[in-house]
């Protein structure tokens, strides 16, 4: 098994010190994507985490998530570590836009999910530094202008081209997802049909924002989530079965894997 190394915890520590994630996420057919994008972050270590979404999306998700913090006034990026952006997003261009533009010339961690990747593939729009997209083939297929065909026929071609348009780190989700940036490759090797549900994605985006909140770098923050991510499943699997694993359930099974890399 590769060396994977969670980022370390000081006892002398307040909420601060893990970093705080900022989700821009959730719409209103999809406001359990912003719920499972922000627990996700929490579960994973980040000491803070807010959402701002529609009013219909926070009353809903914090009745489940008392823990976050919830903003209906389009927030200072600055007060934030790391910012992920899309998980049900729905069709709202104008915000991503607006996003990605109070992101210009920062250096703050950005993650691109979801409904953000289908916004992103159909403008013209610069990326700030420091982005990780995670798209699956056919997000990746929509971003690249190719058809799907041509992204599984060549997954690590594709991969390598999104890092290369976009100056960003990969995470391109398939059976065995790829992590690739300019300088550094990578094939998970864990996970399994458990995955393969609505909102496992969101959960995904949400531990690797959660990890770069807590100072680790683009790559291997996207490396270790996404193993966490899929050892995590199949963990749940073993109690669940595969076929009854819900995304939900990943975040309640983190601490297990976890554990086994402490």
């Amino acid at each position: 098994m590769q060396n994977y190394k969670m980022p370390s915890r000081a006892q002398n520590s307040n909420k601060g010190t893990f970093g705080k994630v900022l989700n821009v996420c959730g719409s209103r057919d999809y406001i359990g994507a912003a719920y499972l994008a922000t627990v996700s972050s929490l579960k994973i270590g980040a000491g803070f985490s807010a959402l701002y979404s529609m009013p219909e999306v926070i009353k809903s998700v914090s009745a489940l998530l008392p823990e976050a913090v919830y903003l209906r006034k389009f927030p200072d990026f600055d007060s934030f570590s790391v910012v992920l952006i899309g998980c049900g997003l729905g069709e709202q261009i104008s915000l991503f836009k607006k996003a990605i533009k109070k992101l210009e010339n920062k250096q703050i961690p950005v993650v691109i999910d979801a409904d953000g990747l289908n916004i992103l593939s159909g403008v013209k729009i610069k990326l700030p530094e420091n982005v990780i997209i995670t798209p699956h083939p056919l997000e990746a297929a929509r971003l690249l202008n190719i058809t799907l065909q041509d992204v599984l026929d060549d997954l690590e071609g594709s991969a390598k081209k999104l890092t290369e348009k976009y100056n960003c780190v990969t995470v391109l989700k398939t059976h065995r997802t790829i992590i690739c940036d300019k300088d550094n490759y990578f094939v998970n090797q864990h996970g399994n049909s458990a995955l393969a549900k609505a909102g496992s994605g969101d959960v995904l985006a949400g531990i690797i924002a959660g990890l770069l909140a807590q100072k680790m770098s683009l790559f291997e923050a996207a490396k270790l989530g996404v193993y966490l991510h899929s050892r995590a499943g199949e963990i749940a699997s073993e109690e669940l079965t595969e076929y009854c694993v819900l995304a939900s359930d990943i975040p309640k099974y983190l601490h297990k894997a976890v554990k086994e890399i402490l």
